[in-house]
């Protein structure tokens, strides 16, 4: 077996010398990541231009290969130089997966400069023996290891590079400088360093890097187009960066020389030897990227913070749901824009028109998946294309019959098959599939997002173009193209008709829309964007981080599949190259989300139309394709964040408020008396019958890093008592709270309510009746009043899933009655006028009634407040004590609490503890 394995010295160096390429693009990676925390996508594309140009400048215009040599790394140098000044410096204040968005942007626009670069197909787009190279050796050293000129000229740059870079970064002011402003920026500023300085000398030395990359890498392979380097490099340097935990350099050159051989010997001993498992090496590194960005991910904090791109949409104000066409707006602009586009085919016979159109609506479809799993969940997907190519083969495969086998060693151990299904059943099919698979990936990503995310999907989406399409089952044989023919579904005629095809996508898109709509305005999407938001708040209201991800996961692999079904139908036919199952096709989809507005379903829509309608217009004008991909999406990173849908949101919030000018005026009550108890929601939890104290922690302990933050805390909390926690900052009290929570490893035991609860998940303590506030109350800035305290509400009454999705009348009235008992809860503690209001606009004493107001919502029988007076004006705090006694009243609950305002705590607390260094140093009555 192992006989026919090669493994030869040429093999061994032909990868180190590919891997050292590969280290150069790496570098960047890590050289960016290193000062900003940033995934520079670009840095695989950013050096295409400058390629292009040295073999236009020596192949076309015959001039000298070593000026033009550093002219190209000069250009290179040039534009990462003014990426930085136009784009990152600009998007510096704005979430890191934003800036890795406009990265693709950018790498974009760099293929799209070179391809219009004069004399760019007789010069550059040429073949191996005519791509520029400065000198022509043919070496044959001992062990029959072949050595060429492009690869003396790698064996002489990188090891030069490498040590430059790291000799710049290790030992030089600027390094020390890049140092202090990737470990805090401020600081950095106050100690006289200017990070933008250091901002702009690390990007120009990156385009730099990725410019001397591409173009080793074009003159050792002899690539067939240049604009195809940067995306297969890209995946290579990532990995090879990941390996280095994107801080190395060292690790990084080394892991890029294992990758070049480990793909050396892939493409040797099994791609070349059996056609079949072509892309097998793409797949492998799938695998190596999943398990990195889990090591990366557990290691680091990436990407934690919250991926709002879109406007706040403000509801309708109540006194103008009087007014009938303003309360029913949303769905008048819908209803004309179904309307228009039922009957836009009937204007014309064109067949080709028709598949256009039916093209804008597969992608807005794939869109949607955008929009929920970004958009809502914040997680970042740059492989979406790939589940819904699974969904287009996987129903191919269904309408012709699938036969699977499973052999080992020759040996057949399983076979089964389907026959064909009709079309709309394997249509349906297809989504299921592409929904299974999504969640086979989501719950590899349940601990990763952001960037970490971003790197994970596009990997897969590589692999998939690659190597999953091409499985015999999807694809029986070495076939490049797989049929799909439409088939009736009852009287609809599909089969030779594009405009009845077209409105039966339409008739999908809707129901998407209509459906997925629903969802986010229930309980689903509540709880979905406010994991996004605050995973450990959403946590302490019961709700599961891991099942909310999840669920965003196969919602949008639902929309995906179904979306590539219905765009493999439109075509007949699901080809693996030039037709929307591409990794492109997945950048591109992102591009349509952000340009549309990635929060707004409408807004795949309209990015839809954007960027896959106007081409179709215009075909033939390259500044048309400019402003629909690469230029139209960082102009609205920069200017517009909230995409297309942010305007229309600014139209309709201008005319309510001129019809709004236009009522009568309301009388407000000078003095506002909310009602003295609580009738419809339950008052109280139900109370344990468990003897002795309802929260015991034995031996507790809290080890950062060998530092201990909590030390052998044992604290007891009683039936109906309030116990404080005292000391200083730093004492320990926040992560004593946060140990007891789950929200931290810790040793030690913790008994709530008479039962063990050391090993479970956070959202797993609070429904044991484990309730907790947090000293920034940040809450989730992005849901309004209303829905925060309808999200807390999950813990007493969980949104169901398919009742929810079928408009069943039981999740109906559930949701009707949460909403009755939300507002009941806001007017208890004197929010009415607040209810509509995002928590973001909130003041900080504001915010810390609403948290009691959600926490009146769980009913917990145990209540941790963490500061609940930080950041509240005096007079304020000292009206925060009868506050908190009169919720403890209404829940019947027992509390710790952490307080610095000393007579607060005092007032209100029967025992005190007092803690420093992590330790309990004094325990009494106040």
């Amino acid at each position: 077996m192992f006989a026919s394995i090669l493994f030869s010295a040429d093999l061994l160096f032909k990868g180190a010398v590919g891997g050292l390429v590969i280290s150069v693009v790496a570098m960047g990676i890590v050289l960016v990541y290193r000062s900003s925390r940033i995934v520079n996508f670009a840095v695989g594309d950013l050096g295409v231009p400058a390629t292009v140009l040295l073999g236009v400048m020596v192949s076309a215009r015959a001039w000298p290969y070593w000026p033009s040599f550093f002219a190209a790394l000069a250009i290179g140098a040039s534009s990462g130089a003014i990426i930085e000044v136009a784009v990152i410096r600009r998007l510096s204040k704005s979430p890191r997966v934003i800036v890795l968005v406009a990265t693709i942007g950018v790498a974009q626009f760099a293929q799209a400069i070179a391809r219009t670069i004069p004399d760019y197909r007789k010069g550059a787009n040429t073949t191996a023996s005519q791509f520029p190279i400065p000198f022509h050796i043919a070496w044959t050293l001992p062990g029959d290891i072949r050595v060429t000129g492009a690869q003396l000229m790698v064996l002489i740059t990188v090891p030069v590079v490498a040590f430059l870079m790291w000799w710049v970064l290790g030992h030089t002011v600027f390094g020390e400088a890049v140092q202090a402003t990737a470990t805090n920026a401020d600081l950095a500023r106050m100690t006289g360093i200017n990070p933008k300085f250091v901002s702009s000398g690390v990007w120009t030395i990156a385009g730099t890097l990725s410019a001397l990359g591409i173009v080793l890498t074009a003159t050792l392979t002899g690539a067939s187009d240049i604009v195809k380097i940067g995306p297969d490099t890209l995946l290579k340097a990532l990995v090879a960066a990941l390996i280095a935990g994107m801080v190395s350099f060292p690790r990084a050159v080394l892991g890029s020389i294992a990758l070049g051989v480990a793909e050396q010997f892939f493409r040797q001993n099994v791609e070349i030897k059996d056609p079949t498992r072509s892309g097998m090496t793409k797949f492998v590194l799938l695998l190596i990227v999943l398990v990195l960005v889990a090591r990366v991910a557990k290691r680091r904090e990436t990407g934690a913070e919250s991926l709002q791109f879109s406007p706040r949409i403000r509801p309708i104000p109540d006194r103008l749901r009087q007014v009938w066409w303003a309360h029913r707006l949303p769905q008048i602009t819908a209803a004309v824009g179904a309307l228009l586009a039922v009957a836009a085919p009937l204007f014309t016979t064109s067949s080709a028109a028709h598949q256009n159109w039916g093209e804008i609506v597969g992608f807005a479809l794939c869109a949607v998946s955008i929009v929920v799993l970004t958009g809502w969940a914040g997680q970042l997907s740059l492989g979406q294309m790939a589940f819904a190519g699974i969904g287009a083969l996987t129903a191919a495969a269904f309408a012709r019959g699938i036969r699977f086998e499973l052999s080992l060693f020759g040996a057949r151990l399983f076979k089964t098959g389907f026959q064909p299904v009709p079309f709309w059943a394997a249509i349906l099919l297809g989504s299921i599939a592409a929904t299974i698979v999504a969640a086979i990936i989501g719950l590899g990503a349940l601990r990763v997002r952001g960037l970490l995310l971003g790197i994970s999907t596009l990997a897969f989406s590589i692999a998939s173009s690659s190597y999953i399409f091409r499985r015999p089952m999807l694809a029986p044989g070495l076939q490049t193209s797989i049929d799909f023919k439409r088939q009736a579904i009852g009287p609809l005629k599909l089969a030779d008709a594009n405009r009845n095809y077209y409105w039966f996508m339409l008739g999908c898109l809707v129901t998407v829309l209509l459906v997925f709509g629903h969802l986010r305005r229930s309980g689903i999407g509540r709880t979905i964007v406010g994991v996004r938001e605050n995973e450990h708040g959403a946590a302490a209201f019961t709700i599961s981080a891991s099942r909310a991800k999840l669920t965003a996961f196969m919602i949008g692999g639902f929309a995906a599949g179904l979306g590539g079904a219905l765009l493999g139908g439109l075509a007949q036919a699901v080809k693996f190259s030039n037709t929307y199952f591409t990794v492109e096709d997945s950048l591109r989809l992102v591009a349509i989300a952000v340009i549309g507005g990635l929060g707004s379903l409408s807004g795949a829509v309209v990015g839809s139309l954007w960027i896959i309608g106007l081409p179709l217009l215009f075909r033939r004008n390259e500044t048309v394709l400019l402003f629909t991909s690469s230029i139209g999406l960082l102009i609205m990173l920069l200017y517009l964040p909230g995409g297309f849908t942010q305007i229309g949101y600014w139209i309709r919030d201008s005319l309510l408020r001129w019809t709004e000018r236009r009522l009568p005026p309301v009388e407000h009550k000078t003095v506002y008396e909310p009602p003295a108890a609580i009738t419809h929601v339950s008052r109280r939890a139900e109370r344990s019958e468990v003897k002795g104290p309802l929260l015991a922690t034995t031996d507790l302990r809290v080890e950062f890093g060998g530092n201990i933050a909590v030390d052998g805390v044992n604290l007891r909390l009683e039936r109906d008592e309030v116990v404080g926690l005292i000391g200083t900052n730093g004492a320990g009290k926040s992560t004593l709270l946060n140990a007891i929570g789950g929200f931290l490893p810790a040793t030690g035991t913790v008994m709530l309510l008479g039962q063990d609860v050391s090993k479970l998940r956070p959202d797993t303590r609070a429904q044991r009746g484990l309730g907790r506030t947090f000293q920034a109350a940040s809450l989730f800035p992005e849901l309004t009043v209303r829905e925060t305290v309808q999200l807390a509400m999950e813990a007493r009454s969980r949104t169901q899933f398919w009742p929810t999705l079928l408009f069943l009348p039981r999740a109906r009235t559930i949701e009707r009655s949460k909403r009755v008992e939300s507002d009941e809860l806001i007017d208890f503690l004197g929010l009415g006028r607040y209810a509509d209001r995002f928590v973001a606009e909130l003041s900080t004493g504001t915010r810390r009634i609403v948290e009691l107001a959600a926490i009146l919502a769980v009913a917990p029988q145990v209540l941790c407040l963490d500061e609940p007076t930080a950041g509240v004006a005096q007079r304020e705090a000292e009206a925060f004590g009868p506050l908190i006694k009169r919720v403890q009243r209404e829940l019947g609950a027992s509390l710790i609490i952490v307080e610095h305002y000393m007579p607060l705590i005092l007032s209100i607390s029967d025992r005190v503890y007092c803690l420093e260094a992590g330790r309990v140093i004094a325990e009494g009555l106040p």
